[in-house]
């Protein structure tokens, strides 16, 4: 059996937490395809990462040690849940969902804005990630606080790569979701929200089981109490680090989406996620082994000078279809409709509600840590209007 290779590089070292993006960008032109104890193979480039997301025979999304549905499935396993999945996010279901989604972001603005200062990610990203979810499930706000609790638990976790805690999040996750199903199942009527819904999904001729439910929910509990709270705060630093484009959106609010997006770019939200070969496979300069896993930097690939030139300007005439914001391939993200919505709503609400955002000279904003990305805390000056 051949030794493995030395390390490339710490992805847990204080030089790569203190600013991943900067880190990110020098792993790319310094070893694009790299190897580490932590996450093994690691690779930057967007060609390389576009190819892996293409290639599901070679690069396997079965890279999870639990059950993962259907993000770690691959087709054609993969295209039976993915069928059910899009379904919730369809253009009739956004249009459904767009009255609930703008009334909690005025409620939030309401209160979160009416100061001369905010610290944006506490009262303002992180409640709204939170409200969003809970309306779209069908939860009741109680779970607000328990899921917010979960997802930084299952961060802290993932950072240590602590398989133990990991498994017990799991078991957590599914036994607060068996809970939910069996007060629906024990209520007459029918209750609202996608949860109740899934409970009448059929796959393979049979119900979907509560594990599988519980596996689904927790994927989209990830993506959007995270990565939806990180996307806030990431596009709310950017505004007011750059009030020129700040004044564009505030100008015409129709380009919010396609901001959001290269805003997104820029300072991606999420920052990676996992494969494993099954084969073994030549990318870049290395010569990867079978059942190896394999980590795809988005952020890295987003700011890839080959592809986006001049990687950290803003601009509005990129071609967004090279944007690996919602990924690519079979696993491209099927809530980025929702997302997108949600994004669109709540920078909305963000500059409706005041004149200017501005960064505080004496509170700097906090970068996040891995396996999170955005601001741990970001405190705004708000002109009023």
């Amino acid at each position: 059996m051949s030794s493995m290779p030395s390390a490339d590089w710490d992805p847990r070292s204080p030089a790569v937490l203190a600013d991943q993006r900067r880190a990110y960008d020098r792993m790319r032109e310094r070893c694009p395809v790299a190897h580490s104890d932590y996450l093994q193979w690691s690779v930057f480039r967007h060609a390389d990462v576009l190819r892996i997301l293409h290639d599901h025979a070679t690069f396997s999304s079965q890279a999870s040690s639990h059950l993962s549905v259907p993000n770690s499935m691959d087709p054609p396993e993969h295209s039976a849940y993915r069928a059910i999945i899009e379904r919730y996010f369809t253009a009739e279901r956004m249009t459904a969902f767009e009255p609930v989604c703008r009334a909690i972001a005025d409620e939030l603005a309401a209160v979160a804005l009416s100061g001369e200062e905010v610290e944006l990610m506490g009262s303002f990203a992180q409640p709204f990630a939170l409200r969003i979810q809970c309306a779209f499930m069908g939860w009741p706000l109680s779970l607000q606080e328990p899921l917010l609790s979960w997802a930084t638990r299952n961060s802290q976790a993932t950072l240590q790569r602590d398989r133990t805690a990991l498994a017990a999040l799991a078991a957590e996750f599914e036994e607060l979701v068996a809970g939910l199903l069996a007060q629906r199942r024990s209520t007459e009527g029918p209750a609202p929200g996608v949860t109740s819904e899934l409970m009448n999904e059929r796959v393979h001729g049979r119900p979907l089981s509560d594990g599988e439910i519980a596996s689904i929910l927790r994927n989209w509990t990830v993506g959007e109490v995270g990565t939806i709270a990180a996307s806030v705060g990431i596009i709310g630093e950017f505004l007011a680090s750059h009030p020129q484009v700040q004044q564009q959106l505030r100008d015409d609010p129709s380009l919010l989406w396609k901001a959001n997006d290269e805003i997104l770019r820029i300072h991606g939200p999420l920052v990676d996620n996992r494969r494993r070969t099954t084969c073994p496979v030549q990318i870049g300069e290395r010569q990867l082994a079978a059942d190896q896993r394999v980590t795809i930097n988005w952020i890295s690939a987003n700011r890839d000078p080959d592809v986006f030139a001049d990687p950290d300007q803003f601009s509005l005439e990129r071609d967004p279809s090279l944007n690996l914001l919602y990924g690519a391939g079979v696993h491209v993200c099927p809530g980025a409709p929702l997302a997108r919505m949600e994004l669109v709503i709540i920078i909305g609400k963000l500059l409706e509600h005041t004149s200017q955002l501005a960064l505080i000279e004496d509170q700097p904003p906090t970068l996040a840590s891995y396996p999170s990305s955005g601001f741990a805390s970001l405190p705004l000056r708000l002109g009023r209007r």
